[in-house]
């Protein structure tokens, strides 16, 4: 389909502009149309997924991606300097395509999330419509620039979205992920405009062109001696500005990730934000972080990664352990989650790091599979706080015996989140540790003991979970508040539709992972490839 990518983008977009003339007190047409909005995106998104040529070996990052377009945006001479060139440059390939089908089926899973919202419906789906088109800008972007414009558009509606519709301290909540998050993007912003000035060519008057192309900065198409040019003469405190470079992103992106020590910011923002909300920031705005990782931090800077590789492993690790020891201390089951997710993300930050194909295919099926398995358990703790209005593990006791359904999707999803076998939990953690444990044997990139100390992750998040079940869903059934008791039915037909296609993609992609693995796999190859091969010859210069 021509211009496919275009249309995942700014169908959303045009969706909200349509809302946007339409009365406040026709909330239902409203949500109609972000409904529609949505899953045309998600037709599409099944459409890039299907049609996605997973066979294709790329020998240059140039090779790589797929349904490409390409078209002038701002083009301007600065004189002696060169000139500005900024493209409508946007693309897939194996790490991006598969986050785009996700954010694809988690945003219409979101509009279902909120349909019984009631308060200030326009606004909400106004930034909710703008949300989902950055969202899919992010993925799919293939100049810096245009990365920079969708990562900066997502801050914005996702702060109001908490500040206006989240919690009792939403404003505390939001004013943090918006420090936290504006912080991380200057980083970013800092060493944007370095490659800039770095990535080009001289055409054949002798005129330098510098551009924001992330293809050309993956591929190596530095100017001779500029600020971030492999081999460059510019040092800072005894070591190059790539290597600065390279943290600066780090920082950003790991704030979005989010990991230790930046993710503060995660727990206030989940426990306050709207149900709906909550699931796009567990299920899609925490993957920014990790591709931002594979795309610029590692793509960009192979050989700052491979120099690094030990400390970024190291952070991994202690966000898995870290994070789920605090999950293990919450009562808050939101909270319980959100500590959760910090512990899991820290598996894509050791898969990464390890530099191995195990380890970066196993990274990116775990930023898919927590996609899944997060969002749903964000909506679950939705279906109790609907009833309830409570999220305190202590406030209810024995939910098994008068929900059912409800346990049934609980105990898969919290199975699936600890690591079953069988389920897409396992298949993500199993290769980082693969990768982790065996990349001192294959690169020496990391030591072994990394990946073996990573495991206690497993131990703390089964403890965690099935104590939680324990102390929720099994025993003698009892609430805090009597007026509770009528109000624990069984789940509704809307909750069964936002929680059974996740619940099938947890099982398939558990049970077959090779329909992921499989059209991933080139890419994965070819980006380890690119990180060792590309990262010596840098380091060697």
């Amino acid at each position: 389909m021509e211009n496919l990518l275009s249309w995942l983008i700014f169908i959303p977009f045009i969706a909200a502009l349509v809302v946007g003339f339409i009365p406040k007190d026709k909330s239902q047409l409203i949500k109609i149309i972000a409904l529609a909005a949505t899953s045309i995106q998600l037709v599409l998104g099944l459409l890039l997924f299907f049609q996605f040529d997973g066979d294709t070996k790329p020998s240059l990052w140039s090779e790589a991606f797929q349904f490409t377009e390409l078209e002038p945006w701002i083009h301007f001479k600065l004189g002696s300097i060169g000139s500005l060139q900024v493209d409508y440059f946007v693309g897939v390939d194996g790490i991006s395509m598969p986050l785009v089908t996700l954010s694809a089926l988690l945003l219409v899973i979101g509009v279902i999330s909120s349909w019984k919202l009631e308060q200030k419906v326009k606004g909400y789906f106004i930034l909710y419509l703008i949300l989902s088109g950055s969202l899919i800008g992010c993925f799919v972007a293939l100049d810096f620039f245009l990365f920079y414009v969708f990562f900066e558009f997502m801050l914005l509606p996702m702060f109001f979205l908490i500040g206006i519709w989240g919690g009792p301290r939403r404003s505390y909540a939001s004013i943090k992920f918006f420090l936290y998050t504006l912080f991380g993007s200057l980083l970013i912003l800092i060493v944007m405009i370095g490659l800039y000035l770095s990535t080009g060519s001289i055409d054949d008057a002798g005129n330098q062109i510098n551009t924001f192309s992330l293809v050309q900065m993956m591929d190596g198409s530095f100017l001779e001696n500029t600020l971030l040019a492999p081999g460059s003469s510019f040092v800072l405190w005894g070591s190059s500005l790539r290597y600065w470079a390279f943290i600066l992103l780090l920082i950003g992106f790991i704030i979005k990730l989010p990991a230790v020590p930046f993710h503060t910011w995660l727990p206030d923002a989940h426990v306050e934000a709207p149900t709906a909300i909550s699931v796009l920031l567990a299920g899609v705005l925490l993957k920014v972080g990790g591709y931002g990782l594979f795309r610029i931090c590692y793509a960009i800077f192979p050989d700052i990664a491979i120099e690094l590789a030990q400390p970024v492993a190291i952070i991994g690790m202690i966000s898995i352990v870290y994070g789920g020891m605090v999950a293990m201390a919450q009562n808050d089951v939101k909270k319980l989650i959100a500590y959760s997710s910090v512990s899991h993300m820290g598996f894509v930050l050791l898969g990464l790091a390890a530099l191995t194909a195990e380890g970066v295919s196993g990274s990116l099926f775990q930023m898919v599979s927590h996609g899944f398995i997060s969002g749903a358990l964000f909506l679950i703790v939705g279906v109790i706080y609907d009833r309830t209005h409570d999220r305190q593990i202590e406030s209810l006791s024995g939910l098994a015996s008068k929900m059912r359904q409800y346990t049934f999707f609980v105990v898969l999803f919290f199975f699936a989140s600890l690591g079953l076998p069988g389920l897409s939990g396992f298949v993500g953690e199993i290769l980082v540790f693969m990768g982790a444990i065996g990349a001192e044997s294959i690169n020496g990139v990391i030591p072994s003991w990394i990946g073996m100390v990573s495991v206690l992750g497993l131990i703390i998040s089964a403890g965690y979970y099935l104590w939680t079940l324990q102390r929720m869903f099994f025993g003698k059934y009892w609430t805090r508040e009597a007026a509770w008791d009528v109000k624990m039915v069984d789940l509704s037909a809307r909750e069964w539709l936002m929680l059974v296609p996740l619940a099938l993609l947890t099982l398939l992609f558990g049970v077959f992972p090779s329909l992921l693995l499989g059209p991933i796999e080139n890419t994965m190859n070819f980006f380890v490839e690119h990180i060792m091969n590309q990262g010596q010859t840098y380091l060697n210069l």
